[in-house]
């Protein structure tokens, strides 16, 4: 969104809403001239005509857009939306033509030369936020909702639109303002040393009660933040151990390019999947080993650097090879395996099935890493939905109901963060007895950063950052 866009909230804007290349387009329209400038430029097909500015709300009306010129551009559907009951709380209008790109932008064209102005990206949600249709945290739930991939990733944008998030919020609000209350009280009357408005241990619990609320939230980010923007899964392993096949085959589509000859894969390959609900970001790597190569020495760089980033590492052996060579690899990465779910791919079943016991020997070796083996064919498919079924249960992600509220947005993660720490300095002063103003200073900066979430005291340059990321026509 441009910085004009935020204040021109009185113009009358228009945007297609739908990708092209489908067999129907939408067209959008929001604002004061909305009806009347559509009315310009449609013709109703029933007899008498009666306008669309005639009509009552939530009709729709067959008939056809014209030209300057009084040529039929298409044959339409026009749904009326008056203010408030409309997404963005205006009077709003959506013209449902052919997706032909020609009718679309020769409407946008008439729409715009009869008074509308080209909309932003998310000027429509922004519209909405400002009328007061949802809170900015409901408004940024409606971007995850369209970028969600998988089903876990629309649960949780769903029940953020649907104000899952801005309730338990407005709740934590509402028992920080009643624990401020009773902390000022104690100011107003501070020269009343006989009176006792609450007893500290009382405002302690309270307390407490609410930074474990806030700090529950905020722990639910790097679930929340898994769910939006995928599981990351690393596939390492020597040079033509399977890699690339594998990627392949999780994918089913020929994402990489499989050779016989070492060294193929000289940079990371990424690609998502959804498996049970779950998306996975599956990063193919350089095969590691020692080389002269400047390029494919940068390739091994980058296959350490998302190793580091990847909550999973599937680790490919292949049976062709001896277990001694594969020590040497296996003493290149272990130190990078720490904490992590490390699968053990053993490649090539089909030729043969016998696993060295020298193999199993090498990575149990250390206990830093948690080791699951399955033996596949990458090739033949085999047992890669056996693979598929344990990545699944190494994500670990808990069962969520369509009530539970996971923090997903970044943003949103940051002020729960700082509304933490201000509760938690609370807690504190309580424990030492400090003076009741300070308490409530830091109450008051809490209760701030809650308003941040829900867009009570967001700067433009806040809307602007957010709205901008939006598509255009929502």
């Amino acid at each position: 969104m441009t910085p004009s866009n935020i204040s021109n909230t009185n113009d009358t804007i228009c945007a297609v809403a739908t990708a092209t290349g489908g067999a129907l387009g939408i067209i959008r329209i929001s604002g004061k001239d909305a009806i009347t400038i559509a009315d310009n430029i449609f013709t109703p097909s029933s007899k008498p005509h009666v306008s669309l500015a005639q009509r009552h709300a939530g009709t729709v009306t067959y008939g056809h857009i014209c030209g300057s010129d009084g040529q039929v551009v298409d044959d339409v559907l026009v749904s009326i939306f008056r203010a408030p009951h409309s997404y963005t709380g205006e009077d709003s209008v959506e013209i449902s033509c052919h997706g032909s790109s020609y009718i679309l932008q020769k409407t946008m064209q008439l729409l715009i030369d009869n008074g509308c102005r080209a909309a932003g990206p998310g000027e429509y949600t922004l519209r909405a936020f400002l009328n007061g249709k949802m809170d900015l945290s409901q408004a940024e739930a409606v971007a995850d909702l369209i970028a969600s991939s998988s089903e876990a990733a629309h649960r949780v944008a769903m029940n953020q639109m649907r104000g899952g998030f801005s309730r338990k919020l407005k709740e934590l609000r509402d028992h920080l303002l009643h624990l401020t209350s009773l902390v000022e009280l104690e100011i107003d009357f501070s020269d009343h040393e006989e009176l006792e408005f609450a007893d500290r241990d009382e405002l302690r619990q309270l307390a407490e009660t609410i930074e474990h609320t806030i700090a529950k939230l905020a722990n639910s980010f790097g679930t929340g933040n898994t769910l939006k923007n995928g599981i990351p899964v690393a596939i390492i392993g020597e040079t033509n151990a399977g890699k690339s096949t594998l990627l392949n085959a999780l994918l089913n589509d020929d994402k990489a390019i499989v050779s016989d000859v070492h060294g193929t894969t000289r940079d990371v390959i990424e690609d998502t999947v959804c498996i049970e609900g779950l998306t996975f970001r599956f990063i193919d790597t350089a095969g590691i080993r020692d080389t002269n190569d400047k390029i494919e020495a940068m390739g091994i760089e980058r296959s350490f650097m998302a190793m580091d980033k990847a909550l999973i590492v599937i680790m490919m052996y292949d049976l062709q090879r001896p277990a001694g060579d594969f020590s040497q690899f296996y003493s290149q990465v272990a130190g990078r395996l720490s904490g992590k779910q490390v699968i053990l791919a053993v490649n090539k079943c089909d030729i043969t099935a016998e696993i060295p016991p020298l193999l199993n020997e090498i990575v149990h070796d250390q206990d830093s890493a948690q080791f699951h083996t399955v033996t596949i064919s990458a090739k033949h498919n085999t047992n890669i939905d056996t693979l598929k079924s344990l990545l699944v249960k190494l994500a670990d992600v808990p069962d969520m109901s369509a009530n539970d509220t996971i923090v997903t947005n970044l943003r949103h993660y940051e002020a729960l963060t700082k509304s933490l720490e201000a509760i938690t300095r609370v807690i504190e002063g309580l424990n030492t007895n400090l003076p009741a103003d300070l308490l409530s200073q830091d109450l008051r900066e809490c209760i701030y950063h809650l308003n941040e979430i829900l867009g009570e005291f967001s700067s433009e340059e806040v809307l602007k950052n957010i709205f901008s990321h939006f598509c255009i026509g929502k």
